[in-house]
C-alpha cells in the first residue's frame, strides 16, 4: 500500500535504554507490546518545540489534555465523557493498583479472564488480593467467554478487570457480550474496571465497543490511554473515567496517595499532539497492521502450517496456537530465543489456559516482521530435531 507516514525504516533502538532492545539483548524482540515505527510527526514536533525551552519543572495537567481525550472518544466513539468524570494518572496499571487498594480488602478474591495481560496477575498478587480466573473458552480457533462460569464466580468477588479489546486473544467484546457482563455484575454488585487500553488498534473500518457505551452500569471505571496506539508508552500517561462520584473520590484520593496522579513535563504535549493532530497517521498504520496480519497468516498457512494463526480483530498481539507441537510454551519460547535469537511471549505467562501458545507483536517494519517468521519457521524446524530441549 502507499503510504504518506514512514513505516518501513527499520530504526536500530539498541543502546537507547529500550525495555524491549537493551534488556536482555536478543537478535528480534517481538515480546513487549511497543511498536517499532517512527512516531507521529505531529508529536514529535510537539515534543522538540517542549524541548527547546529550557525549564523542565513540575507540570500541572492542562484543560486542552481532558478536552483531547474527550473530542477524541466523542468524535470516533460516541463515548461521551466529561471533564468532572476524569482524573490523570502516569498509566494504567499504575491506576488499577491504586484501584484495588481502595475498593477491595486484602486477601479478596479479584476476577479476571484468562488468557489474559499478565501484570493483571501481578497487579493482584502483589497488593495481596487473590486472582479468580473466568476462563475464556476456545473452540474453533475463537475465544469466546463462558458466562455461566462468570455468573458463578462473580458472586465471590468485588472487583472484576476487564479487557477490552482482549490481550491476547485479540477480540472486540461485542455490545451484546459486553451488556451481559453489565448485567452480572450489577446482579452480584460487583465494580467493573475495563482497560482499553488497545482500544483504537482495530482492523481498519472496524471499530471497538467501549463498555460504557455498551451498557449504563454506576459501577463501571474505564481506563484510557493514547500509549499503544501512538506508542507513546514511555510518556507514561492515562485517565481514568466514571460517572459514579464516590468511586471517582475513592480513586483521587488513592491516587494522590500512592502519587501517580502527577504528570510528566512532556506527557500532556505528546497526548494533546496525539489525540489532536495524529489522527489520519494512526488509521494508516491500522492498514499497515492489517497488512502485517495478513503476511503472518498466510506464511503460517504455506510455511508453518502445524502453527494456527487466531483470528482477532484488533491490537498488534497475535495470538499463535502451537498446540499441535505438544510442548510446553515456555520451553517453545525459550529455545526460539536460544536458536534463533526471537524472543516471543510464552502463552502460559498470560494463565495456564494459554500454554500451547505464543504472542507475537507484529508492530514492526515488514522487513523485520518477515525475518522473524523465517527465525520462527527455523527454529520449529530446528525444535523437532531436539526434542530433548532444556532451559
Amino acid at each position: 500500500m502507499d503510504t504518506k507516514y514512514d513505516f518501513t525504516s527499520v530504526i536500530d533502538r539498541k543502546n537507547t535504554n529500550s525495555l524491549k532492545w537493551d534488556l536482555f539483548g536478543d537478535d528480534l524482540p517481538m515480546w513487549v507490546a511497543d511498536m517499532d515505527f517512527k512516531v507521529a510527526p505531529a508529536i514529535q514536533e510537539a515534543i522538540s518545540k517542549r524541548t527547546s525551552h529550557p525549564v523542565y519543572g513540575y507540570t500541572i495537567v492542562p484543560d486542552e489534555l481532558f478536552e483531547a481525550y474527550i473530542n477524541w472518544w466523542d468524535k470516533r466513539y460516541d463515548f461521551k465523557m466529561s471533564k468532572e468524570d476524569i482524573v490523570y494518572s502516569i498509566g494504567v496499571m499504575p491506576s488499577i493498583s491504586s484501584m484495588i487498594r481502595c475498593l477491595t480488602n486484602v486477601n479478596d478474591e479479584i476476577l479476571i479472564q484468562s488468557p489474559v495481560y499478565h501484570v493483571f496477575y501481578y497487579v493482584i498478587e502483589d497488593n495481596n488480593r487473590k486472582v479468580l480466573e473466568n476462563e475464556l473458552i476456545y473452540e474453533k480457533g475463537e475465544y469466546r467467554i463462558d458466562f455461566d462460569d462468570l455468573d458463578e464466580k462473580l458472586s465471590k468477588v468485588k472487583l472484576m478487570i476487564l479487557c477490552n479489546p482482549h490481550n491476547p486473544v485479540g477480540r472486540i467484546w461485542s455490545k451484546d457480550d459486553l451488556a451481559h457482563i453489565g448485567e452480572l455484575c450489577r446482579e452480584h454488585d460487583v465494580i467493573l474496571i475495563s482497560d482499553e487500553i488497545h482500544c483504537d488498534l482495530t482492523d481498519p473500518g472496524v471499530n471497538y465497543n467501549p463498555f460504557e457505551t455498551s451498557f449504563d452500569y454506576e459501577n463501571t471505571i474505564t481506563c484510557l490511554s493514547p500509549s499503544k496506539s501512538f506508542n507513546i508508552a514511555g510518556f507514561q500517561s492515562s485517565v481514568v473515567h466514571t460517572k459514579n462520584k464516590e468511586l471517582l473520590e475513592k480513586i483521587k484520593t488513592q491516587m494522590h496517595i500512592d502519587n501517580s496522579d502527577s504528570c510528566n513535563v512532556f506527557a500532556t504535549t505528546a497526548v494533546i499532539a496525539a489525540y489532536r493532530d495524529s489522527e489520519e497517521w494512526l488509521d494508516e498504520l491500522r492498514e499497515v497492521l492489517y497488512e502485517n496480519k495478513q503476511i503472518v497468516k498466510e506464511f503460517l498457512e504455506s510455511e508453518l502450517p502445524i502453527i494456527k494463526l487466531v483470528d482477532c480483530d484488533a491490537t498488534y498481539l497475535l495470538w499463535l496456537d502451537c498446540s499441535g507441537l505438544n510442548v510446553s510454551s515456555k520451553v517453545l519460547s525459550e529455545f526460539l530465543r536460544t536458536n534463533q535469537g526471537l524472543f516471543l511471549s510464552a502463552g502460559i505467562d498470560f494463565g495456564l489456559n494459554g500454554d500451547g501458545f505464543l504472542r507475537m507483536n507484529i508492530a514492526c517494519p515488514k522487513e523485520l516482521l518477515i525475518q522473524g517468521l523465517y527465525k520462527l519457521k527455523g527454529g520449529i524446524i530446528s525444535f523437532n530435531n531436539v526434542k530433548n530441549f532444556k532451559y
